[in-house]
């Protein structure tokens, strides 16, 4: 029998969304990262059409955590995770890049002040570093100058516009209370979903809190995918949505 105490104390389920395309030398070793994590979770995989043999892998790491959800053919980050989102059984929803970039181990901190009741919506910052002297800016470690110019630019723009008052726009670390990610109609199909939740975010005047996280940027080589065009479609979807839409 459940007593009053005891439903108190049981911990939220923490829904994790994994968007995966061709991400065969890291899926397994970044699920067994999330499960490794002291949190009541469900893990959803969507798996974008890969051809590398990132669906077989998928297929060695069953069970009762993990829900996978096989896209027919590639059609883009945005789509896999509108994939998911329906899926997701948890009262916070995680986003969760099947690389190596970023920590599981961070969650956690990352889903703190959604539980304390303090936001509905946490960006975890590459940017921002915390020591005795409080918080300042960095250089996200392994990010190269033309990504670090671009995701400056748009935190720049999402604060102009949408007065989100954020270091980091572009972070695959976006956390929300599920309610809220489910209430917002995202039409997006490729890397285009940070600035379309963003401003949609933002347009509903939900604040954004930012929490300090940790970051190794990977090269082209070694399997990053987003590109220069995308940059271009993420200034442009900002403006879209202040302007238009």
């Amino acid at each position: 029998m459940q007593t009053n105490s005891d439903a108190r104390e049981k911990r939220p389920v923490i829904s994790v969304i994994i968007p995966a395309y061709n991400e065969r030398d890291t899926i397994a070793s970044t699920i067994a990262l999330i499960r490794g994590v002291d949190i009541d979770k469900e893990i959803i995989v969507v798996d974008d059409g890969s051809t590398d043999g990132t669906r077989e892998i998928l297929q060695t790491l069953a069970g009762s955590d993990l829900t996978v959800i096989l896209q027919p053919q590639n059609a883009g980050k945005g789509s896999a995770i509108r994939a998911g989102i329906p899926q997701a059984q948890g009262d916070i929803i995680i986003i969760q890049d099947a690389d190596a970039e970023y920590d599981p181990g961070e969650y956690p901190k990352l889903i703190a002040p959604i539980l304390a009741g303090k936001t509905d919506v946490v960006y975890g910052s590459r940017f921002l570093m915390e020591d005795e002297k409080g918080r300042r800016l960095r250089w996200p470690e392994g990010m190269a100058f033309p990504n670090w110019f671009i995701n400056r630019l748009l935190a720049g723009m999402a604060n102009l516009l949408y007065g989100a008052k954020i270091t980091d726009e572009a972070t695959c670390y976006k956390v929300f209370r599920a309610e809220i990610l489910k209430a917002i109609p995202l039409v997006c199909t490729r890397f285009e979903f940070c600035p379309e939740v963003t401003a949609k975010i933002r347009r509903r005047k939900i604040p954004i809190l930012e929490v300090p996280i940790t970051y190794r940027g990977r090269t082209s080589q070694q399997g990053k995918k987003i590109n220069w065009r995308d940059g271009v479609e993420a200034i442009w979807t900002l403006l879209k949505y202040r302007f238009g839409e």
